[in-house]
């Protein structure tokens, strides 16, 4: 452009001065003129309108125009004399920038410019002087632009290979991306979608014209478990951004474009540093948790049909064994002795279904209480230890242990949580249970330590450890490792899954780590609360209390506040144990006005049939305890006789 405006200038010039040049080489005639204008024009719109991928071709067309204007001033103003010579010195300079198309098409030129020069019969002077300045600045240009040093060669070699490998690495990204069959989509930290594959188009109904560019609070329309839309507090993209931590969750569904509503099993991992970005990637689990709930129902009723009688069998096993109600030799008091054993064993696993489906349905209670955790699993681990005992392991409890001698001068640390202390106590007792289970020789340690916002009890031995590939698959239902340490111990592969669950309805997490054949550790996170909350937590539960102490007894109907007070020696039917353990005393109601009594008619009682393993005089038997994995024993209590007589 430059060039050609000068040109141009010259054409100009003489206008301006008002009088001839002296020299008249360096007037430009119309043709120079014209040819430089056109150059100037095409230059500038080359410069400001053409696409980048046609840059290297406009930029060759006009470098070919601009060879041709100063072609034309050279032969139009004395030829190897001109005073345009040096012009087209300087333009051939920079012909090596097109490579050796550009450098031969001038060539070419010189050549036959010089061939005309000899069969016009030039001087030999005229012809070293177009041969200097025809080749001369060519040959400069190859110089300039086409010698390479080796260390160039390398870093060029470097940069196209480093080049050619990230093309291919995105290339097989994309592939990768768009072939799996989970919903993947790209947020930059302004929630902006920049990538969306074709599975999370097919699950939101979102195309990928429509999505990319858009928040994907407007594509991805997150409702949470109440079916209620995801505000910032527990929007999982949200958290994320802002806290770098990926979550995971089957707890939320979608809105999709045609407003259909669609389960998810959603994954949000952050990219690079905080607030960077996020990954979501989710799968549609809709069908699968349909069939959860159908699983759920079954294993509920089924579990809960065959627990009544497998009750019954094992509390008839235990009125056999026991002396007071029957007499059996000792060969038959070792069967009944194993039959029992698998009975309890069978009733611990109907439990652990019941509890499944309770956790699966979301039908677990949750009574928070605040619970010094430190003092609290003293008491759980006392009851554990002699398990340890028996196999010769070092039972080990960090912040009280046995073996210390200045204990009386130990100050434990002091961790409040508040959670449901019955979740607690079967979570820790599971992962005890478990690392005596599978530890063959040596330690099981618990230790109680913490940060300003989490409480951390870990349990960790020194046992069979857990294979790395059966890690991610280790709190999943019905999953037990599968290998020649596990084959021999008994499991339902239940006991893991309900510690995740019931930790997460405390509001913690559980995490494994674990070497195999070195030993695993399992840290229950939980959320701590300081003093003061405890403290105002504490007061709160005695308040309640107290009131709930001050409200009135509810009576039975026909009964007055009165009764227990006014009449004291009035006679009352003696008290009877239901199947479920509760008392009920029946109090008969009083005569509105004081009557003469009639005599009183005592009833015959009616003859009743004995128990069938009932003794002629049978001695009093205590009720029978069966314990159940989850901490909360079965009664059976031997069935009371109906036909007794009601006294007056």
């Amino acid at each position: 452009m430059f060039i050609s405006l000068m040109v141009v200038g010259l054409y100009f010039l003489p206008l301006f001065t008002g009088s001839e040049f002296t020299n008249n080489n360096l007037i430009v005639d119309t043709a120079g003129a014209i040819l430089s204008g056109v150059t100037f024009v095409v230059a500038f719109g080359a410069y400001w309108w053409t696409p980048q991928k046609y840059g290297h071709l406009a930029s060759a067309f006009v470098y070919l125009l601009l060879v041709l204007t100063t072609a034309t001033l050279v032969l139009s103003t004395g030829e190897t004399g001109s005073p345009f010579i040096a012009l087209w010195i300087a333009v051939a300079v920079f012909a090596g920038i097109f490579g050796v198309p550009g450098l031969a098409i001038l060539l070419f030129t010189v050549i036959a410019y010089l061939a005309y020069a000899f069969l016009t019969h030039a001087t030999p002077s005229a012809m070293i002087i177009g041969s200097i300045a025809g080749i001369g600045p060519l040959i400069a240009s190859f110089i300039i632009w086409h010698t390479k040093t080796e260390k160039d060669d390398t870093k060029d070699k470097a940069y196209k290979d480093l080049a050619s490998e990230l093309s291919q690495v995105a290339n097989k990204s994309d592939v990768v991306i768009n072939a799996i069959d989970d919903g993947v989509i790209a947020v930059d930290k302004k929630g902006v979608i920049q990538l969306i594959n074709p599975a999370a188009q097919r699950i939101i109904g979102w195309g990928k014209d429509d999505a990319v560019g858009l928040s994907y609070k407007s594509v991805v329309k997150l409702h949470d478990h109440t079916d209620t839309q995801v505000t910032v507090s527990n929007d999982p993209v949200e958290k994320v951004l802002a806290s770098n931590q990926e979550i995971r969750s089957d707890l939320f569904s979608v809105v999709t474009e045609s407003g259909k509503k669609v389960l998810l099993s959603i994954v949000v991992s952050p990219i690079g540093q905080v607030g960077s970005g996020v990954i979501i990637v989710f799968r549609d689990i809709t069908n699968a948790k349909r069939e959860e709930r159908e699983q759920a129902e079954f294993i509920s009723t089924a579990s809960h049909e065959m627990r009544t009688p497998v009750a019954s069998i094992e509390g008839y096993l235990g009125l056999a064994l026991n002396p007071a109600t029957a007499t059996i030799d000792e060969k038959a008091r070792d069967y009944i002795t194993k039959a029992q054993a698998s009975a309890q064993h069978l009733g611990r696993l109907f439990q652990d279904l019941l509890d499944v489906t309770k956790a699966d349905d979301g039908r677990i209670g949750n009574s928070p209480t605040v619970i010094n955790v430190v003092e609290y699993l003293d008491g759980v681990l006392e009851g554990l230890k002699p398990k340890a005992d028996e196999k010769d392991l070092r039972f080990i409890y960090k912040p009280r242990p046995a073996d210390n001698t200045v204990i009386g001068r130990m100050l434990p640390p002091v961790f409040y949580v508040n959670v449901d202390k019955d979740h607690l106590r079967e979570v820790i007792a599971n992962l005890v249970e478990n690392a005596i289970k599978y530890t063959p020789a040596g330690d099981v340690v618990i230790d109680v330590t913490g940060t300003d916002a989490d409480v951390i009890i870990s349990v960790a031995d020194s046992g069979i450890g857990i294979p790395a590939e059966d890690i991610s698959h280790l709190f999943q239902k019905f999953y037990r490792v599968d290998n020649s340490d596990t084959r021999e111990i008994g499991g339902t592969g239940l006991g893991l899954y309900l510690c995740r669950r019931l930790t997460e309805v405390m509001g913690g997490r559980i995490t494994v780590k674990s070497e195999y054949k070195k030993g695993s550790t399992f840290e229950v996170i939980l959320p701590r609360i300081d003093n003061e909350e405890a403290t105002r937590l504490i007061e709160q539960a005695a308040e309640k209390a107290e009131k709930e102490a001050q409200k009135p007894a509810i009576l039975p109907i026909g009964s007055t506040s009165t009764m227990a007070t006014e009449a004291p020696n009035t006679a009352t039917q003696p008290q009877t144990t239901s199947s479920a353990g509760a008392v009920s005393e029946l109090m008969p109601a009083p005569s509105p006005a004081p009557v003469p009594a009639p005599a009183p008619v005592v009833p015959q009682p009616k003859p009743t049939m004995p128990h069938p393993i009932s003794t002629p005089n049978p001695a009093p038997t205590a009720p029978i305890v069966s314990p159940y994995a989850s901490g909360r024993p079965s009664v059976v209590v031997p069935k009371r006789n109906e036909n007794k007589v009601n006294q007056p």
